[in-house]
């Protein structure tokens, strides 16, 4: 019965090789291919789509085009068109691990310039999600304390969860913005949310007896479980990911010095690299996930590096899957819950502190602090975010443009 979709298909693989810019230009994208030239879906349900996958953790975009494919055809086109859409992005990032392992000189020419870069488009996405997320006195109040929280204790694992918690908790002691409305909502069956729960658990649970026990062969199941836990808990899309993956695995470890061989550690500069890289490459931006563990696993050697590549890749994008596969069919009922989005309201605020925070943190690891600033890496990121600001230039032409000058200078 699937062949009867194979019009469909052939579209999402020709926006999964063209789709530049991140979410915000992707859904752009996918009112033109999807509503307009081919009307799959109408341009209400789109819009819908996208609404609901804003209140979940995970691949906002990916989430929108995968429900597409779920009205279609239900959940085997849904599965077809994320493996189609995640595919080419996550080969060409995962590809690049190979190419920064067997290079390492071109790591330090061509890609000098791709760090200040990749901080650039950071801060490009600062500007565009501020006046989304911070509206209000409480808003304003839940990003300045996250982004001073942020900064001050970047690294610490308890740092990130607890202010979401803390915003979503603070956005509901009013209830003057966003009222209940008068129809109550029915019960809800949350047995669909048992596969997603029982993952995280015992991914988590493997991860702590490997590391207690010293299994041998424990750096995949560790990183399958930081992946998958990052996958689950973003807010934000790939532009909170990206510094929480930076987090995690370039700074904490540096910071915590612990004698753990099962830890993953990715150089603060292949990281820097990845970020910037996966602005160049059409797709999601959280095809990251095959890069980070390609790289965390290249010092086993080329089987576990490839493996890396695939676990990371299903880890990333398989929490984003589950939520919005299970959460869609019982979407129509929870949406009447208003503390669901006065709790939305608090979490955007952190995601927006976060992100501040996060930028002016990796600015001191790329421009430098304020008494010994890098003059050509501060001019590369000030005028990645005013390109992006006020031009229309693709994202990749500015990757290649900072390639070719890290090669020639």
């Amino acid at each position: 019965m699937l062949l009867r979709h194979i019009p469909f298909l052939r579209s999402v693989a020709w926006h999964s090789v063209t789709a530049f810019g991140g979410p915000q230009a992707h859904l752009g994208l996918m009112l033109r291919r999807f509503v307009r030239n081919r009307p799959y879906v109408s341009e209400t349900e789109l819009m819908e789509y996208n609404s609901f996958c804003q209140l979940l953790p995970g691949a906002s975009s990916t989430q929108t085009l995968t429900l597409i494919g779920y009205k279609r055809g239900g959940v085997p086109l849904a599965v077809l068109t994320l493996l189609i859409w995640i595919l080419p992005a996550s080969v060409l990032m995962g590809g690049l691990t190979f190419l920064i392992d067997r290079g390492r000189g071109l790591e330090h020419s061509a890609f000098e310039y791709v760090a200040p870069m990749a901080a650039g488009f950071l801060g490009y996405a600062a500007l565009q999600l501020f006046p989304l997320a911070v509206k209000n006195t409480i808003t304003w109040i839940i990003f300045f304390i996250s982004a001073i929280i942020c900064f001050w204790f970047f690294g610490s694992p308890w740092m990130i969860p607890v202010l979401m918690v803390a915003g979503g908790i603070a956005t509901n002691f009013s209830n003057k913005r966003i009222p209940q409305q008068s129809d109550k909502p029915k019960t809800i069956r949350w047995w669909n949310f048992w596969l997603f729960g029982i993952l995280f658990l015992l991914a988590g649970f493997f991860s702590e007896v490997a590391r207690k026990q010293e299994w041998p062969e424990r750096k995949p199941i560790n990183l399958f479980e930081n992946t998958y836990r990052m996958g689950s808990l973003v807010f934000g899309g790939g532009q909170v990911l990206l510094p929480l993956m930076y987090e995690q695995w370039s700074v904490r470890p540096g910071r915590v010095q612990e004698n753990n061989p099962g830890a993953i550690r990715i150089d603060q500069k292949d990281m820097l690299v990845g970020m910037g890289m996966v602005r160049a490459v059409p797709g999601p931006v959280f095809s990251i996930g095959a890069f980070t563990g390609g790289m965390a696993l290249r010092s086993e050697g080329v089987f576990w590096q490839l493996l890396g590549c695939i676990i990371g890749m299903v880890a990333i994008f398989l929490p984003s899957a589950l939520l919005v596969l299970f959460f869609y069919p019982i979407w129509h009922n929870l949406k009447k819950y208003a503390v669901i989005y006065r709790s939305v309201e608090g979490i955007n605020a952190v995601v927006m502190g976060v992100l501040a925070g996060s930028l002016f943190f990796i600015l001191m690891d790329v421009v430098g602090t304020p008494t010994s600033i890098q003059l050509y890496p501060l001019l590369v990121f000030l005028a990645t975010v005013g390109l992006l600001q006020f031009t229309n230039i693709p994202a990749p032409l500015l990757v290649g443009a900072c390639l070719a000058l890290g090669y020639f200078l």
